[in-house]
């Protein structure tokens, strides 16, 4: 079997050149996906995309793709843009029974366990193992020596599905302390971070339970545990990265020969604490709303330049058919948006959660982005309406560093935030 690239990543703070961590793009748009391939192929680097439980799984998940749906999919834009396929790593983020945790635990287990097969199956090569969540008639979070226990049943799994394949060994993630999937749902104030101790602890519970479970050489593949270092994001507000306060948990990585820590909900950091994340041993950064968030401004942008040269050309503009969708299909975002009429439309379309990311597959979300495109084809936007409605990319358009058709902007303004990340993940 071939070797898996991340399987050294505890090695990589050593080098003299080249990376020593690496972004992890969680996104199932298109238009990310292929950003972070022009920008993995600008660095000549490698290529973590994850698809997280709920957005995949063998059920359909929210987008519609199953494991190997998804590998197909991320497959063809690595053809369109001449992406190696040999850089490319696909993952699968938080996977466990977070989707079914309202079912009684045999059957979320159940169902995680199928949902993990066919990960496996696909080829995904990093698993990050997610079963710190009660179900049905549990508390909110379980013990680690539960979560541990269930975290290697599924471990058990994967191993099963790969026997006799060619298969590139997965690599595995685990972590008692694990944000939910795509940001915090209160507003945010300060975070505890994870101690030294509970660290190394988790990681040893972890070992002896897959000992126990007999899959000790699936251990000897566990190459990062998700703490939490003090990041993280809210609706409204970003907690930054203070280095300080988790010098300590840095510390432990001595401890943990092999290992690096995982952090999720990096999203909206600036340059200099994720480049600190990286230097302190978070060496996978877990990003994807803040990379739909760009997504979002650049085509709210288009959306605004279009209305001004022409308000009568659409029916609807984008933000307008974006507002209809999310009344009409409330259910991905009324559990996590509080406050009044006013708060609830601001939350709705500017929210740093970024719900809206859920809507993008929508037919009539399509239907109308396509639509803002084709507005645009056979004129040229002018560089002072791009300034006025897209001035972050301004600069860029003005040096010539972008063009300034649709696709182009949207493009740029996605890999403006994944500079940020591989600049921090380069030596």
């Amino acid at each position: 079997m071939a070797i898996n690239p991340l399987h050294d990543i505890a090695q990589w703070r050593t080098r003299k050149s080249g990376i020593r961590g690496i972004p992890s793009v969680c996104s199932a748009h298109p238009l990310v996906i292929e950003a972070s391939m022009l920008r993995a192929m600008e660095a000549d680097s490698l290529l973590l995309v994850e698809a997280t439980c709920n957005q995949v799984n063998q059920e359909g998940g929210y987008t519609g793709m199953k494991p190997s749906d998804f590998r197909l999919f991320v497959e063809k834009i690595a053809k369109k843009v001449f992406f190696p396929l040999e850089k490319l790593i696909l993952g699968g983020d938080h996977l466990g029974p977070n989707p079914w945790k309202h079912l009684p635990a045999d059957d979320a287990m159940g169902r995680a366990a199928a949902m993990i097969e066919a990960y496996a199956k696909a080829g995904f090569a990093k698993l990050h193992l997610d079963t710190s969540m009660g179900c049905a008639g549990e508390p909110v979070a379980l013990s680690d020596e539960m979560t541990a226990q269930r975290a290697a049943r599924l471990a058990s799994v994967a191993e099963r599905a790969i026997e006799g394949s060619q298969a590139v060994l997965p690599v595995y993630v685990i972590g008692t302390e694990v944000p939910i999937p795509g940001g915090a749902m209160e507003e945010l104030d300060i975070l505890e971070v994870t101690s030294p101790e509970a660290a190394v602890e988790t990681v040893e519970i972890h070992r002896k339970a897959f000992r126990d479970a007999g899959v000790e050489n699936a251990f000897s593949r566990v190459i990062a545990a998700v703490v939490q270092p003090g990041v993280e994001f809210g609706n409204h507000n970003v907690i930054a990265y203070a280095p300080e306060t988790a010098k300590a948990l840095s510390a432990s990585l001595a401890r943990l020969p092999g290992m690096v820590f995982e952090a999720h909900s990096t999203d909206y950091q600036t340059p200099e604490a994720l480049r600190q994340l990286v230097d302190d041993g978070f060496a996978i950064l877990k990003v994807g709303p803040g990379l739909t968030f760009a997504l979002r401004e650049a085509l709210y942008g288009l959306d605004a330049i279009a209305s001004f040269l022409n308000p009568s050309a659409r029916a609807q503009t984008l933000m307008e058919t974006a507002e209809q969708v999310m009344i009409q299909k409330p259910e991905n975002w009324n559990k996590y948006y509080k406050g009044s009429r006013e708060e609830l439309l601001i939350q709705r379309h500017f929210s740093y959660s970024d719900r809206i990311r859920y809507y993008w597959p929508q037919p009539e979300m399509t239907h109308s982005v396509e639509e803002l495109f084709a507005f645009f084809e056979g004129q040229e936007i002018p560089e002072t309406l791009i300034s006025q409605y897209l001035n972050g990319l301004y600069p860029q358009v003005r040096s010539r560093k972008s063009g300034n058709s649709p696709k182009e902007l949207v493009l740029a303004s996605i890999q403006r935030v994944l500079d940020d990340y591989f600049m921090a993940c380069e030596i």
